[in-house]
């Protein structure tokens, strides 16, 4: 019987879901662990399990290849208990390999699969035989075949080695299979970072002062250990904002100032909208928009909980720019095939397809083109995405320019993983002459 306090269970029961409900693990992860009597020590297991496999999904299956018959393809479930097996077994040191093979084989006669229990256990104890060797496998495996290795699609590793090279390409590999960091921007409209950081010790936040040369200093910091987020008053009262230093940028290039009309036409959920907002100390106006109204919901609460109060969030119709006033500043953070963010959207490197990138191009361009209108001659569009790739980025803004011959480059910039110790991100800002 499945219960609300075994870790693997829970894992277990998320993985499943993965697998049919469409929801992104991230999600599903939450909703779980929100509901669960989990210690934290059980928490970090299960989160660590359900994202380790997701990741290492292409590694782990090919381990279960080389010893299952190759023409019975395996029940999802049962391919699901040797994944967990498995990722214990050669990816979690602390977890002693014998006790890896005996919780997994008692998950299976909890789950149902008591039938097959034998058989998961001759699978694992067989690996647990050949352990050394099989470590010295994975570890070629990363240099001979590196999506293999790495557990990324070929296409996209191939694309990337042409992009940035082998060595530039294998440590972004590494970087995605990595837990991501937490970090938080302090909300200057309700604190500032002196008190932020007192109450996060009264809190038993561990943080660290992070810095790069776009977020100067006292904004940003990473959070290294922390009780459940949702618990701390600090963040119900929006004394901060959860939000990695690459998604400062571009509201920064944006530099708004008190007074304008400003346009942050793709808002949701909010975290460049609201940071918007503190670099205006809520002077002038911002009208958030997006391509799915639907998610405006969330700017809302969160401008709500920030103390933003300079945000109006009008219908579609005042995309007539005949009937609207002109904006000084447009902000267009893209949707985009987030490949700078693949660490913390474990799903993604599944889902992701060359024709999404191309598909998605056409809506970036459409979004650059709409906005055309509405700016105010000597104003500025700043368009960002969270993409490595060019074809979404520096060609995107190259076919724009050559359509606009009135808009200048005035800066670009590319975030990279690898080189910023950041998520990846690429802003341009682009500026109307007449």
């Amino acid at each position: 019987m499945l219960n609300d306090q075994n870790p693997r269970q829970i894992a277990a029961r998320i993985l499943s879901q993965r697998l049919t409900s469409g929801e992104f693990t991230e999600n599903l992860l939450e909703t779980a662990l929100a509901t669960a009597r989990l210690s934290p020590a059980d928490r970090g297991l299960c989160h660590e399990l359900v994202c380790g496999i997701v990741r290492w999904q292409k590694t782990l299956d090919a381990l279960i290849a080389r010893k299952t018959d190759p023409a019975r393809e395996q029940r999802p479930a049962l391919k699901n208990l040797l994944r967990l097996g498995l990722y214990q077994i050669f990816w979690l040191d602390r977890i002693p390999p014998h006790a890896a093979v005996h919780e997994t084989v008692e998950l299976a006669k909890q789950s149902g699969y008591g039938h097959q229990a034998g058989f998961i256990n001759a699978v694992l104890r067989g690996y647990l035989r050949e352990a050394d060797e099989i470590k010295k496998i994975l570890a070629d495996m990363k240099i001979s075949q590196p999506a293999l290795g790495w557990s990324h699609p070929e296409w996209l590793v191939e694309k990337w080695r042409k992009n940035f090279g082998e060595d530039k390409t294998r440590q972004l590999l590494e970087w995605n299979n990595t837990p991501p960091k937490t970090f938080a921007r302090v909300n200057i409209l309700k604190t500032d970072a002196g008190k932020l950081v007192e109450r996060w010790r009264e809190e038993n936040v561990e943080y660290d002062f992070c810095t790069r040369d776009w977020t100067g200093e006292n904004l940003a910091f990473e959070l290294k250990a922390h009780p459940p987020l949702n618990s701390l008053g600090s963040l119900r009262d929006g004394w901060f904002y959860l939000q990695d230093p690459s998604t400062l940028l571009a509201p920064v290039l944006l530099a708004p100032q008190a007074g304008e009309n400003i346009l942050d036409a793709c808002a949701a959920p909010g975290g460049k909208t609201t940071f918007i907002a503190q670099l205006m100390n809520n002077e002038g106006k911002i009208t958030a928009s997006d391509i799915e109204p639907n998610r405006l919901k969330l700017v809302r609460e969160n401008c709500a909980r920030l103390g933003v109060s300079n945000v109006q969030m009008p219908l579609p119709a005042f995309i007539n720019p005949q009937s609207a006033p002109l904006f000084d500043r447009i902000l267009i953070d893209a949707p985009c095939s987030n490949t700078g963010v693949m660490r913390r959207r474990v799903d993604l490197r599944w889902r992701i397809s060359e024709a999404e990138i191309s598909r998605l191009q056409k809506t970036q361009l459409e979004l650059l083109n709409q906005a055309v209108p509405k700016l105010k001659p000597g104003g500025f569009i700043v368009y960002s995405t969270c993409s490595l790739e060019p074809e979404e980025n520096s060609e995107t803004v190259k076919q724009f320019l050559t359509a606009h011959q009135n808009f200048t480059l005035e800066s670009e910039r590319q975030l990279l993983p690898f080189a910023d110790g950041v998520d990846g991100a690429y802003v341009a800002k682009l500026k109307c002459t007449h």
